[in-house]
């Protein structure tokens, strides 16, 4: 914005700058409306990009008339180049959540409506998905890239981009998207509703997501726990199969596909990508080092994507609505519908699909019923799945459900489980709880995280017995960071982040639990 009128010193400038006189200078500018020489504190004013060419063009239209001399031109749009750019942006959203049922992607999670083929085509699945497949990869990679989807599996990272990385040309290796449906966070519970109820979601999105990538096969690793969901999962691709879907010529669009069911054997680890792609392959599960990474050397040695069942089975409703629509919930960075999984001390426990950026409290309050006992006998929550940290009740007064918010208020979004805690919740057995599971589940191939995640564990149960000392606390606070960032997957990072939250807030907890059980050690002796 020129907000201002030019005043002498600054004629003189734009006289120096296009190299002519002061006289002219002063002419062009005093027949222009845009400026005004009269009075200095009268606000007339010019919008322009931030090229400095539009509207500009229209000053420069009447420059023309007036005057041959380019250079002129040229200084005014000089001038309006330098002028502070303002774009007149419109306001930004304030309130998230509300989501209206016809912008729900998932519509049978809880298993009310027929899972297989027929009814799955009634709630539009496999709508105009031979004409997805016919726009080619780019326009899919386009469209992911235009909704912000992240990745719905913990990390956050754009899926779009992601899967642009196998976008590279054929070397004559095969290709393959594999499909992470090893939900081992504990609390987490929104990929199992997925397979048990509306598995052909995740079989078309196999298909269109693998079109984005070029790769012709998907082995969807399912956790060998989920007998049922593997069994729904599997007739919905035996029905994708035989109605012409899936395989040869899918779709009749002349592309081919196959997918494949892999089940798991009861290993948390082998929920990171690389320990799954190693089980796959019949190793043991135990995370690669990178580089190489899966896009360049995954399964079987050949580029390979690993991804999210929730993040995967969105993608047909995107590209069928578009990505601006996905784009349009949430704040920005934070695009999107999300699956939430809700579990603890609430009245009403459930999985619910809601607007990313929902308040924490809202969402609480308005799916599930409520904490019991009420709000305010909150005492904290897991927000994201058991490896983030734990935050107190007042701040999830206000906190919103998302990657950005979450991460300013030191936790993280994780897998959106949330996990609810009233008063009557011994915090300090709850963290020592997934410390001893993150000490079980470790695989023992980093030092930091093997030998770690035992001392953590020790030293909780310590903690919880009131056994320790006050000085313990910073010595296990400064464990956890010793294990945090210093091991080849994030497992570490998960054990060593619960303990973090728990010191940060309430460490006032661990104290008093240390001064009861010396009191009563004095008062036996």
């Amino acid at each position: 914005m020129l907000q201002d009128s030019l005043s002498d010193p600054e004629i003189r400038t734009l006289a120096q700058i296009s190299t002519e006189n002061e006289h002219e200078m002063r002419l062009l500018t005093s027949m222009e409306l845009f400026f005004n020489l009269d009075d200095p504190q009268q606000g007339s004013w010019v919008q322009c990009k931030a090229d400095g060419t539009t509207p500009m063009n229209a000053l420069l239209a009447t420059t023309r008339a007036r005057t041959t001399t380019p250079t002129l031109r040229t200084a005014i749009r000089a001038l309006a180049t330098a002028a502070p750019v303002n774009p007149i942006i419109p306001p930004a959203r304030t309130t998230f959540g509300n989501l209206s049922d016809e912008d729900r992607i998932f519509t049978n999670i809880y298993g009310f409506h027929d899972y297989k083929l027929k009814g799955a085509l009634k709630r539009g699945d496999w709508y105009k998905t031979k004409e997805i497949l016919l726009k080619g990869h780019d326009w899919i990679l386009d469209e992911m890239k235009a909704s912000g989807l992240r990745g719905r599996g913990g990390a956050g990272f754009p899926s779009g981009l992601k899967w642009s990385f196998m976008n590279k040309p054929h070397d004559g290796r095969p290709r393959y998207l594999v499909v992470n449906a090893d939900e081992g966070e504990p609390g987490t519970c929104k990929d199992r509703e997925i397979m048990r109820g509306d598995p052909h979601k995740l079989v078309e999105g196999c298909l269109v997501a693998g079109r984005a990538m070029n790769a012709n096969t998907a082995y969807i690793y399912i956790r060998g726990e989920f007998y049922n969901e593997a069994s729904n999962l599997q007739v919905a691709i035996d029905e994708a199969y035989k109605a012409g879907l899936i395989g040869k010529n899918a779709c009749g669009s002349g592309y081919d596909f196959d997918v494949y069911i892999h089940r798991g054997a009861g290993a948390y680890i082998c929920g990171e990508e690389t320990a799954l792609i190693e089980s796959i392959e019949g190793k043991a599960g135990k995370p690669r080092l990178k580089p190489p990474f899966p896009a360049d050397v995954g399964l079987f040695g050949c580029p390979t994507t690993v991804a999210n069942v929730e993040t995967v089975a969105v993608a047909p409703t995107i590209l069928r609505r578009g990505g601006a629509w996905f784009a349009g919930f949430g704040r920005p960075r934070n695009a999107g519908t999300k699956l939430f999984c809700i579990s603890g001390h609430v009245n009403n426990p459930c999985t619910v699909e809601e607007e990313m950026s929902i308040p924490l409290k809202e969402l609480i309050e308005k799916h599930c019923g409520g904490v019991k006992g009420g709000w305010d006998n909150l005492l904290g929550i897991i927000p994201g799945g058991s490896s983030v940290p734990v935050l107190p009740r007042q701040i999830c007064d206000d906190v919103l459900m998302d990657f950005d918010a979450l991460r300013d208020v030191q936790s993280g979004l994780g897998t959106a489980a949330v996990i609810v805690m009233d008063k009557s919740t011994d915090i300090v057995a709850a963290i020592s709880r997934l410390a001893a599971f993150y000490r079980h589940e470790s695989c023992g191939q980093c030092t930091p995280c093997r030998e770690g995640t035992t001392w953590m564990a020790n030293m909780m149960t310590r903690f919880e017995n009131g056994q320790a000392r006050p000085r313990e606390i910073d010595m296990i606070d400064e464990l956890s960071r010793e294990i945090e960032g210093h091991t080849i997957c994030a497992l570490g990072d998960a054990a060593a982040w619960p303990i973090q939250g728990l010191i940060r807030h309430f460490r006032p907890e661990l104290e008093a639990r240390m001064a009861q059980f010396r009191e009563e050690a004095q008062a036996k002796a």
